[in-house]
């Protein structure tokens, strides 16, 4: 599966599987495939630095 920076994934909170926003849409519910329902988003692995004024 490749990844682009766009990319929105999710993260079951039990087995930590990542799955992007198209794959829960072809779902009919949204379910991990060890049955938990608790999702969160993953964060990028990129770290944005600012440059202080």
């Amino acid at each position: 599966m490749s990844e682009n920076l766009g990319d929105v994934l999710y993260e079951c909170m039990r087995c930590g599987m990542s799955v992007s926003v198209e794959e829960l849409s072809r779902l009919p519910e949204i379910k991990c495939i060890c049955g938990f329902r608790v999702f969160r988003k993953s964060r990028q692995p990129i770290v944005k630095q600012v440059r202080a004024i």
